[in-house]
């Protein structure tokens, strides 16, 4: 039987009924450990608590069955992008890693293309390969590895080209950790940078992802201010998120609010068990798991 059919998702086995839609997933492979683009050190990984077992990495199968356990339909793998490759301790992960790893399930994964501004025009025409041939359905930009706030200059072309695609690009919002001990990187992505963005692209999604933390309030008021402004809830085990978090993404701000774990900084069953201890109501509660994500990445459902 080919692997893409072997690991389809049952909805139907889960506890919702329905299965959720991870937006921020990094891919963690041991490939990856030995070809030095994990970006993080083993002091970041305890620090947040990862498993031991899987402090160098997991395989695509093993990672589908914490899905499966945890009720995730489908994840976003993230080809990520830390830091022009010039600078020592910067990484990135090739799209065609991510593109391979749709392919081969392409029940389970979409792809996200990492930006790395410091490429210019072979950065754009990069991305249009990653959305245009590899079916990537969104962009995904770390400011801090760039040491620059989302409303700098450098990053205008890309927004502009994720407008004209017609794809979402998330970014950090909020601090940043220590990745490398001996690497500190500046926490310039406030979320209020990013009211001046959604004035210029208002074709643009934009989406602050890690909860703007610890500004999650400034977070919520670009998402409140702008049409075009989402918020994700990730990085932060849902036990921790902020009461106002939880309030938004339960009321008014139903609509705005989506999940992640940024895997493998939270696991997806502690996350999903989580959620479920939120006691959200039931159709707020499937918008943000599910139908926000259909929506804004254009998803099959």
């Amino acid at each position: 039987m080919p692997a893409a059919k072997r690991f389809r998702f049952d909805a139907a086995k889960t506890r919702l009924g329905y299965g959720a839609i991870d937006i921020v997933t990094n891919l963690y492979l041991p490939r990856l450990f030995k070809e030095g683009r994990i970006p993080t050190d083993d002091a970041f990984r305890a620090k947040v608590g990862l498993r031991k077992g899987d402090r160098r990495g997991v395989t695509l199968e093993e990672y589908i069955a914490k899905m499966d356990r945890a009720g995730i339909e489908r994840s976003l793998l993230i080809a990520t992008r830390c830091g022009d490759l010039r600078v020592r301790g910067s990484t990135e992960i090739p799209y065609e890693y991510v593109a391979e790893a749709c392919a081969r399930y392409p029940h389970r994964f979409s792809g996200l293309a990492g930006i790395d501004p410091t490429r210019g025009i072979a950065g754009l025409k990069e991305l249009d390969v990653a959305v245009k041939k590899y079916g990537f359905v969104g962009a995904h930009l770390y400011p801090h590895w760039f040491g620059e706030a989302p409303d700098a200059a450098i990053y205008y072309p890309y927004y502009a080209r994720c407008a004209e695609l017609g794809i979402p690009i998330m970014m950090q919002v909020g601090h940043c950790l220590v990745y490398q001990k001996d690497r500190r990187l500046p926490s310039v992505g406030r979320p209020m940078t990013l009211d001046i963005v959604a004035r210029h692209f208002p074709e643009l999604t934009l989406i602050g992802i890690h909860l703007g933390y610890p500004w999650t309030d400034e977070m919520i008021s670009c998402c409140w201010k702008h049409p075009n402004v989402y918020m994700a809830g990730d990085a932060y085990a849902p036990k921790h998120w902020p009461a106002q978090a939880v309030h938004y993404a339960n009321t008014y701000g139903q609509d705005k609010f989506l999940f992640g774990t940024d895997y493998p900084v939270v696991a997806p069953e502690r996350a999903m068990d989580d959620v479920l201890n939120l006691n959200m109501r039931a159709e707020p509660l499937r918008k943000m798991l599910r139908d926000n994500a259909l929506r804004i990445f254009k998803l099959k459902g």
